[in-house]
C-alpha cells in the first residue's frame, strides 16, 4: 500500500492519495482543492481511483470533489450523518471560504464499520462524532486517517455546526485510543504523529483515564 499526502486547496488540507501497489486501485480522502496536482498523479502513477471519501463535510475539505468526480467517475462517500452538511454550502461553510459555494449530492452513504475495498486494500470506517456529526476515521492497515478528530497535539475545534467536546472527547478515548501505541495517524491538517505520542503528550488527552 502507497499513502501518498497532498496539502490541498487555499486551507492546506491534508489530502491523501492511497492505492494498492499491485492493482493500482486506490480511494482520495479529502481532496480540498488542488484538482490538477491530484489528477496529474493519478495519471502518472496510473491508478483507479474507487471513491473519493470524506472525513466530514466542511467546505477546505470539499474543494476538489467536483472537478475530481467529473474527471474519475469516482464515488463520493461520506458518513450518512454528514450529508446534510455536504448538500448545505452555508452549513458545511464553503459558503464563507474563498473557493465559493460547494454543494455536492454523495454516491455512497456511510456508516460504523463499513469496509470500503481498493485493491488488495481495506479501509474500515470508523464513526467518531465530536467535530461534526459525522465525523469519521478510516482504519488501512496499522494507519489511522483520523480527519479533524485528532491532530498531532491538539484535537478538532468543537464550536461548530455538530460539533460537541464532550463527544468528541469520548470519540477519541474510545474509538482510536484502543488501537496500539505504534499505529501512525494521519490528520486532516499538520503533521502525522501516532497514538502512542497522541496518549502521552497531547494535553487534550491528559485527563483522560486508560
Amino acid at each position: 500500500m502507497k499513502l501518498i499526502r497532498v496539502q490541498a486547496g487555499v486551507y492546506a488540507v491534508n489530502c491523501y492519495i492511497i492505492y494498492c501497489e499491485e492493482k493500482r486501485e486506490g480511494i482520495i480522502v479529502d481532496p480540498g482543492g488542488d484538482v490538477d496536482d491530484i489528477l496529474e498523479f493519478v495519471k502518472e502513477n496510473d491508478l483507479d481511483i474507487k471513491y473519493l471519501v470524506l472525513t466530514h463535510g466542511h467546505g477546505d475539505h470539499i474543494g476538489g470533489l467536483k472537478g475530481l468526480k467529473e474527471a474519475l467517475d469516482a464515488k463520493i462517500a461520506i458518513h450518512e450523518a454528514d450529508v446534510e452538511m455536504l448538500k448545505d454550502g452555508n452549513k458545511n461553510l464553503s459558503s464563507q471560504m474563498l473557493m465559493g459555494k460547494v454543494e455536492v449530492e454523495p454516491d455512497i452513504i456511510l456508516k460504523e464499520g463499513d469496509i470500503i475495498e481498493f485493491g488488495n486494500e481495506k479501509a474500515k470506517v470508523i464513526h467518531t462524532p465530536g467535530h461534526t456529526l459525522g465525523g469519521i476515521c478510516l482504519v488501512i492497515q496499522d494507519n489511522i486517517i483520523t480527519g479533524d478528530t485528532l491532530f498531532a497535539g491538539s484535537i478538532g475545534r468543537s464550536d461548530l455546526y455538530g460539533g460537541d467536546f464532550d463527544t468528541l472527547i469520548k470519540s477519541i478515548k474510545d474509538k482510536l485510543m484502543i488501537y496500539p501505541d505504534e499505529t501512525k495517524i494521519f490528520p486532516g491538517h499538520g503533521s502525522p504523529s501516532t497514538i502512542g505520542r497522541e496518549r502521552r503528550g497531547n494535553p487534550f488527552l491528559s485527563n483522560i483515564q486508560y
